[in-house]
């Protein structure tokens, strides 16, 4: 029997309003694929608001998310790493959910025709700022490679679904588990290691230890397949130009944390729990340790 993702929702007791936002993410990132095959990779000539250079692609799928949950009639207010400021719904199309999301993370490795991902977290909130990441009710993770895929939790455990040849959602793994002791390591921005010497003694650990090199470029296929081996580890430490590190809070930290807790994992930003860590700005930036329990904690010896 395949099991959809609506139907998952319903079985899992999820409440009308999530379970329609939900579905309503799943079905917008089937247009995202669609732009992926059909659209302009190139620059879009303008920045975001890191001063980073903006694809046609980046601008095109952050428009059709805010467009499709602006008409949802499910959320309050949207925040985008690829927007200044937080979107506010019209009063008259407003729900009860705050959505935040990456768009498509990753998507410089569009061109070399790697996977690349989608990133969201749900609150039930008329506002953001303030928020931490614990009191996310949901949060999703799309990744676009050879498979789309989607992976989401709403508490209930963590479950990834298969977009099929009808454009369903179909489960495909239920109640993902990642272990505390990892094979695999992730070690995100390695030119820190010039000038991080704790970082530098982690990942030499590592390959002492002969773990296995899985680094993609990317944060979600990185992530993916920590889920799909069942354990290992992603590090994005700070670093001299980055004292605080690079990666969002908001966008990407916060809801893959989610996922990892939920699916048995620990993420912290080397002393604290991400999940603990209150949002003060839309741009605020984390380091990160992410996966296998045990092996977070080991990184965190190393970088104390």
């Amino acid at each position: 029997m395949h099991i959809s993702l609506d139907k998952h929702l319903r079985d899992s007791k999820i409440n009308h309003d999530l379970r329609h936002l939900i579905v309503k993410i799943a079905t917008t990132a089937k247009y995202i694929h669609n732009a992926m095959q059909t659209g302009d990779l190139g620059l879009a000539g303008t920045s975001n608001m890191y001063g980073e250079a903006q694809l046609a692609l980046d601008v095109l799928s952050n428009q059709i998310f805010v467009n499709e949950l602006e008409d949802s009639y499910y959320t309050t207010c949207l925040a985008s790493e690829e927007m200044e400021e937080e979107f506010k719904i019209p009063p008259e199309k407003q729900g009860k959910y705050a959505v935040v999301f990456d768009p498509l993370d990753g998507s410089s490795l569009v061109n070399a025709n790697l996977a690349i991902g989608s990133i969201f977290g749900i609150y039930e909130s008329d506002k953001i700022i303030g928020l931490k990441g614990d009191l996310q009710v949901a949060s999703l993770m799309v990744v676009y490679g050879p498979r789309v895929t989607l992976i989401y939790t709403a508490k209930n455990g963590v479950h990834e679904f298969v977009l099929n040849a009808v454009g369903d959602f179909i489960l495909s793994k239920e109640n993902i588990k990642v272990e505390k002791v990892a094979k695999h390591f992730a070690p995100g921005n390695l030119r820190a290691t010039a000038t991080e010497g704790k970082y530098a003694k982690l990942v030499d650990y590592w390959m002492k230890e002969k773990y296995t090199l899985r680094y993609s470029g990317g944060m979600v296929p990185d992530i993916n397949h920590i889920f799909m081996k069942g354990e290992g580890i992603f590090t994005y430490p700070s670093y001299k130009n980055a004292p605080h590190g690079k990666l969002r809070l908001l966008y990407e930290c916060a809801p893959i944390a989610l996922l990892m807790e939920q699916a048995g994992g620990r993420a912290t930003d080397g002393k604290k729990r991400i999940l603990d860590i209150m949002v003060e700005a839309l741009d605020q930036r984390t380091p990160i340790y992410i996966g296998s329990e045990d092996e977070v904690r080991n990184a965190e010896k190393f970088i104390a």
